[in-house]
């Protein structure tokens, strides 16, 4: 570790301040900028050398002009301030590895609304979010010897790809807008150590398939936080990873990925990908896997129109869940069982406008899903809602879109509400209904 200490380093008590740790977190630096001469009194031509950025352009900055976005950019300016690799969304820098004991001392503010009913909501995931920067933490040292320039040795992929596996357990309880600056720091590391150190040719194909991994992780995280530019960029990414790696079934969830976005807005092409997805995983990819795919290829169906292809590509999903040939899975397919089928079954069918098979599916899973998994259900209730309004069943959607809105308040994803907001305009032509009229002034509220 280096002991430099640049003269741009920012205090410690700078740090902790409210406005600055906002700042940070959005990466404007430019408010960083000004509020370091301001305050810490450090000049803007300091900064300008030890970040590397022209001077003229650290005033634009500092003036509220343009923004800095690259992965290196933003890394230098983390080292010439001492900013923590995490509060950034980055891996830890390596100046840091003195300093851990300090990351629950600078840990970001989380500023969540909390409601009536949603309080329950925000206390679990401040827990969740507390509980994820302790296990970054401690989970560090294992991979801090692997240094820019180095030999990576055959275990580290193996390692790197435990840890993405359990900060996938995130997903499970929080949104993509608390989460995605965690994975795309891991991902943007694990990028850094591909390309700047050196390791045989079987490692680095390793590490081209845990990178692909982090990828789609990092895009997930970006989709479900509305930041789908981001998506589509580490989606494809992942796709170029998991090809150069030699990985189809990360290849064709990459390709998965990008179906399930393209399909809203270009229905045919959304389904060419999803087949393509399930092509270029192959029949002899993990049961886990061929479930996914041609579960997604089954909902690209559906928002085509296609009842019958839809109907086979499920069928396909529940074929390969149901071998018990004992293979391995990924870790990224651990979470598709037949529950996760069926609701997808419902989805479906509401998609395809047929309550009478939708309301009955989805009804019976619902019940008996976790609400911990507080965004999934309330996305999930989003399409029970909408087949009870298919059926003509107004209060009945009416009471499921409420209990939607109670699982989504706080939860960083702009999805539950997206997906409720066509459902509460169709519910507003029956307010004369008292459930009614209070579902729409509690979503108004």
């Amino acid at each position: 570790m280096s002991e430099y200490q640049p003269p741009t380093a920012l205090p410690r008590d700078f740090l902790n301040r409210e406005d600055v740790r906002t700042a940070i977190a959005a990466h404007d630096f430019g408010t960083v900028f000004r509020l370091a001469r301001a305050e810490a009194g450090i000049s803007y031509s300091k900064i300008a050398a030890e970040c590397e950025i022209k001077p003229e352009r650290v005033g634009v900055l500092a003036r509220g002009c343009g923004s800095v976005t690259t992965f290196e950019k933003i890394a230098r300016i983390a080292d010439a301030l001492h900013i923590p690799g995490h509060m950034l969304g980055l891996a830890p820098r390596e100046w840091e590895s003195a300093r851990l004991t300090d990351h629950a001392r600078t840990a970001p503010a989380r500023t969540m609304p909390a409601t009536r009913d949603g309080e329950d909501t925000v206390r679990r995931r401040e827990f969740f979010m507390t509980s994820a920067g302790a296990g970054l933490a401690v989970s560090l040292p294992e991979l801090a010897r692997v240094k820019t320039g180095h030999r990576i040795g055959p275990a580290v992929p193996g390692q790197l790809r435990e840890r993405t596996a359990r900060l996938r357990r995130l997903d499970d309880i929080l949104g993509g807008g608390d989460t995605y600056r965690v994975y795309l720091g891991e991902y943007q590391a694990t990028k850094s150590l591909v390309r700047d150190a050196s390791s045989t040719e079987e490692t680095r194909r390793a590490m081209l398939s845990v990178l692909a991994e982090q990828a789609q992780q990092a895009g997930w995280a970006a989709y479900d936080g509305g930041k789908h530019s981001d998506a589509s960029s580490l989606y494809e990414d992942s796709y170029r990873a998991a090809a150069d790696a030699g990985d189809t079934a990360l290849a064709g969830n990459a390709l998965a990925f990008l179906a399930y976005q393209k399909v809203s807005g270009d229905r045919q092409a959304g389904v060419e990908i999803a087949l393509l997805s399930c092509r270029t995983a192959g029949p002899t990819a993990p049961s886990g896997v061929r479930a996914l795919l041609h579960e997604r290829l089954a909902w690209a169906y559906a928002v085509a129109g296609c009842a019958r292809e839809t109907e086979a590509a499920l069928a396909a999903a529940e074929a390969a869940l149901r071998e018990h040939d004992g293979a391995p899975q990924p870790d990224w397919v651990a979470w598709v069982d037949l529950d996760e089928l069926q609701i997808m079954t419902g989805r479906c069918w509401t998609e395809l406008h047929r309550p009478l098979r939708a309301v009955p599916v989805l009804d019976a899973v619902l019940a008996r899903y976790d609400d911990t998994h507080a965004r999934d259900k309330s996305l999930y209730l989003s399409w029970l809602a909408d087949s009870y309004l298919s059926a003509g069943e107004i209060e009945q959607a009416a009471s499921t879109v409420g209990r939607a809105l109670e699982l989504s308040a706080g939860v960083a994803s702009v999805r539950p509400r997206q997906r409720l907001a066509p459902t509460l305009r169709q519910l507003s032509v029956h307010r004369e209904l008292p459930v009614v009229a209070e579902i729409l002034d509690r979503a108004a509220a």
